[in-house]
């Protein structure tokens, strides 16, 4: 199969195109170009930007030069697409700290050297427009009617806040993006997200108007678990690629629960392991499922994070956890320890306590609220009354149950708040 789009197809990544057979062609017999962008708007990318990072890698694997562009004009206006209310205005400070992050992250999936990949940021030629000119020249191939009708500003319209009318500008940035990545690159494909429909086509309208030139579209899917939950959101909130904000052992348990009827399918979208592995664990028992799902959390972590912090999340989660090696037959190709190694839980969260604090005893719920398993110490005491807080293994009975030097054990205390979420005190000895 040498087709790109069968092999995008096949792994999920496509949801719709624009001029089908045209861009067939397109991919088979010229040199192609293609872009996505990537708004500043926080620090770090999340779990939600992984598929248009590995869209890009795969076309980057594939002979295609990809463009990723970031937003630092754009994110000044901010997007209104998938928005029911107005994005809160960054300033230029904000949005540079921002694009400093996301630079490093892209960098991890593209391979930058030798003019192989492009990383452009918008404000470079967003900054420097003059308005009427820009209205004349650009503004006046625009129709208002067609524009509304888009999801992205219908969804705004008929909202209590309304759209105001920076964030109506937001499309004939994007188109002009398009337009001057167009011009410079050669780049006539435009990659994003299903909400990006209508800013797609823009940008693809106002190249065959200014340029008499065809320019093509494809859109990647919103990716929702098996339960229809948005990827990437916790009760914690957004699992993110910075380590800081996202510790590579959280990261890793994020994707090792996910669900049996996700596995095969995030792991063609989130990982360049081979589609006919793939699909020879799709139908696999419980114990192969398991093993696959510790392939896919380690590879993915092993992309995001790199191996050294792949290898010390899989040894914590299997320090704790009591998982078993994953066998050679599955996903052979993946790159995990096929034996576990001696144990490393420097990844799993912790802290340290000195033994005298725990002779007179600290109360179990204090202590949860202490190392952040609790928010509150009025969650804590319902998180125990409840029945979910365990100590070392062994389910807490009472809220005020005061935790000593008794319940250490090999110098640690392990402590737990529902199935997944762990916390080891690591005591020290008074000097």
């Amino acid at each position: 199969m040498n087709n790109i789009i069968d092999i995008l197809n096949e792994r999920g990544f496509i949801e719709n195109t624009t001029h089908d057979k045209e861009l067939s062609r397109y991919l088979e017999n010229e040199n192609v170009t293609c872009y996505i962008g990537f708004d500043p708007t926080a620090t770090s990318l999340h779990v939600g930007s992984l598929v248009p990072l590995m869209m890009l890698a795969y076309m980057q694997k594939y002979g295609y030069r990809p463009i990723a562009l970031i937003g630092g004009g754009t994110g000044l206006v901010g997007d209104p697409s998938g928005k029911t209310e107005t994005r809160q205005l960054l300033d230029t400070g904000s949005i540079e700290e921002n694009i400093c992050g996301i630079k490093k992250q892209i960098s991890s999936f593209i391979d930058f050297s030798d003019g192989k990949a492009i990383l452009l940021n918008n404000a470079e030629w967003l900054s420097k427009l003059e308005y009427i000119p820009f209205l004349r020249d650009v503004g006046r191939h625009f129709s208002v009617n067609r524009m509304i009708k888009a999801e992205s500003y219908k969804m705004r319209l008929e909202a209590e806040e309304g759209l105001n009318f920076i964030e109506f500008n937001y499309m004939l940035l994007q188109a002009y993006d398009f337009l001057k990545l167009f011009d410079k690159y050669g780049c006539k494909l435009q990659l994003g997200g299903s909400d990006q429909w209508g800013n797609i086509v823009a940008g693809i309208n106002l190249i065959r108007r200014m340029r008499h030139e065809t320019a093509f579209g494809m859109i990647l899917p919103l990716i929702t678990t098996n339960s229809g939950e948005k990827m990437g959101k916790t009760a914690k909130g957004a699992v993110w690629l910075d380590s800081a904000k996202t510790t590579p052992y959280e990261f890793y348990q994020y994707w090792i629960n996910t669900d049996d009827q996700d596995v095969a399918r995030f792991m063609a979208l989130y990982t360049f392991l081979p589609m006919d592995e793939i699909r020879a664990i799709e139908n696999c028992g419980e114990v192969d499922v398991n093993g696959a799902k510790a392939v896919l959390a380690f590879e993915v972590t092993q992309l995001v994070h790199g191996r050294e912090e792949a290898i010390k999340a899989y040894n914590a989660s299997a320090n704790i956890f009591g998982v078993s090696a994953v066998p050679e037959k599955i996903l052979p190709s993946s790159n995990i320890p096929r034996s576990i190694s001696a144990f490393d839980d420097a990844s799993v969260p912790h802290s340290y306590i000195e033994i005298n604090r725990l002779e007179e005893g600290i109360p179990a719920f204090k202590l949860f609220h202490v190392v952040g398993l609790a928010d509150t110490s009025s969650a804590s005491r319902r998180l125990i009354t409840q029945g979910g807080a365990y100590l070392n293994g062994k389910r807490l009975e009472s809220f005020d149950y005061l935790i000593t030097d008794s319940d250490v054990d090999n110098m640690e205390i392990l402590l737990r708040a529902g199935k997944k979420r762990f916390h080891k005190l690591k005591i020290k000895n008074t000097a």
